[in-house]
C-alpha cells in the first residue's frame, strides 16, 4: 500500500489567512495518523477530505498551543459525528490533565474511550507498534518536553518469482503464502528448493520523520537515518540563528545540515516565522547544503517514496 502525507498546516505560533497552524495526517498501511493538532486542525481535515472515523492514533510532539490547541475541539466532533471507538492519543506527560481539564469544565460528554500514552523519555523508545507499521519517538530539544515521531513500515513478503516457481509442479497455490514468508519448499524426493529462487526482493518499506519544534540537535541522525522524507521545522534563516537557539528553534540551513548528516531521502521545512513575506527563502538557503529541499504544500496529499 502506498503512504501519503497530507500537510494541514505548517506555521509557527500565529495562524495567517493562507497558513494554519502545525498538523499533518499520514495514511500509512491503511492506517490514518494524525500528527500535532493546531488551532484549525478539524478545519484542514475537511478541506482535505480526510474521514475522522477512520483517525484512531494522534500524537502531539509538546504542549504549546500551535501544536495541540485544536485537540479539544476535534474530540468534541468526534463525539458530534457519533464516534464510539477508542482513541489513542500520544503526547507528554500532562496531556491527559489538560484535556481531561477543560472536558470537565465545558462538560463535554464523550461515548467514547480516550487512551493516553504520556511520554516522558528523554531517549527514543517505540511507542506503537502493530504488523505492518512502527512508530518510535524522537526526542527534541525545545522550551519544554518535545518530541518528533518516526513512523516505519515493517518489511512486507517477499513476492513470487513465478517463472522459477512454475518448473515445480509440485508447489500449489496454496503454499503460495509460506513461500511468500521465507520458507523453503521440500519436494516430494526430499530436494529442497531454496527460498531465493523461488521468490524477490519484498517491495521496500517506506518511512517518515516528523521533527516539530527543536534546536540544532545531532542526535536525531541516527535515529532518522535513510528515512524517505523527513520534515523538520525551519523557523529562522540562520542570520537569525541566535534567536533560534534562545527560542529553541532550528535556522533552515541545519534543518539541511541534519537532512545531510541522516542521508534522508527529501526535506520539506516547515514551521517558518511570520516575520519572512517569501518562503522561498528557505529552500534557497537549505538547498546549499541539502539539494533535495521543498516548502510544505498546503493540503497537498504527497507520496511518499526514496
Amino acid at each position: 500500500m502506498s503512504t501519503y502525507l497530507t500537510i494541514l498546516g505548517f506555521n509557527s505560533a500565529i495562524p495567517t489567512v493562507n497558513s494554519s497552524p502545525t498538523a499533518q495526517f499520514l495514511e500509512m498501511e491503511e492506517r490514518h495518523f494524525l500528527i500535532d493538532c493546531g488551532e484549525g486542525t478539524q478545519v484542514q481535515l475537511r478541506k482535505a477530505k480526510a474521514r475522522f472515523s477512520k483517525i484512531n492514533h494522534i500524537f502531539i510532539s509538546h504542549l504549546h498551543g500551535d501544536h495541540c490547541f485544536g485537540l479539544p475541539g476535534l474530540i468534541a466532533s468526534f463525539r458530534l459525528l457519533g464516534r464510539e471507538t477508542p482513541i489513542h492519543i500520544y503526547g507528554p506527560k500532562g496531556i491527559k490533565e489538560m484535556l481531561e481539564t477543560i472536558f470537565r469544565i465545558s462538560e463535554t460528554h464523550r461515548g467514547f474511550e480516550i487512551i493516553y500514552h504520556e511520554l516522558s523519555n528523554t531517549v527514543s523508545e517505540k511507542i506503537y507498534e502493530d504488523k505492518r507499521v512502527e512508530v518510535f519517538t524522537i526526542p527534541l530539544d525545545h522550551r519544554i518536553y518535545c518530541n518528533g515521531y518516526l513512523f516505519r513500515e515493517k518489511p512486507g513478503e517477499r513476492h513470487l518469482n513465478m517463472k522459477e516457481v512454475a518448473k515445480y509442479p509440485e508447489i500449489e497455490t496454496c503454499d503460495y503464502h509460506l513461500i511468500k514468508q521465507g520458507h523453503d519448499f521440500v519436494l516430494s524426493d526430499g530436494y529442497v528448493v531454496k527460498n531465493e529462487s523461488l521468490t524477490l526482493e519484498p517491495t521496500r518499506p517506506v518511512s517518515y520523520a516528523f521533527c516539530s519544534d527543536t534546536r540544532y540537535l545531532e542526535s536525531i541522525v541516527p535515529i532518522i537515518e535513510s528515512v524517505d522524507v523527513l520534515y523538520h521545522e525551519a523557523t529562522f534563516l540562520h542570520d537569525l540563528k541566535e534567536m533560534a537557539d534562545y527560542t529553541g528553534h532550528t535556522t533552515a540551513l541545519e534543518a539541511a545540515r541534519i537532512a545531510r548528516k541522516a542521508n534522508v531521502g527529501k526535506l520539506i521545512l516547515g514551521h517558518f516565522s511570520n516575520r519572512y513575506g517569501n518562503l522561498s527563502v528557505f529552500t534557497d538557503e537549505a538547498r546549499t547544503v541539502f539539494p533535495n529541499t521543498y516548502l510544505p504544500k498546503q493540503l497537498e496529499a504527497v507520496k511518499i517514496s526514496r
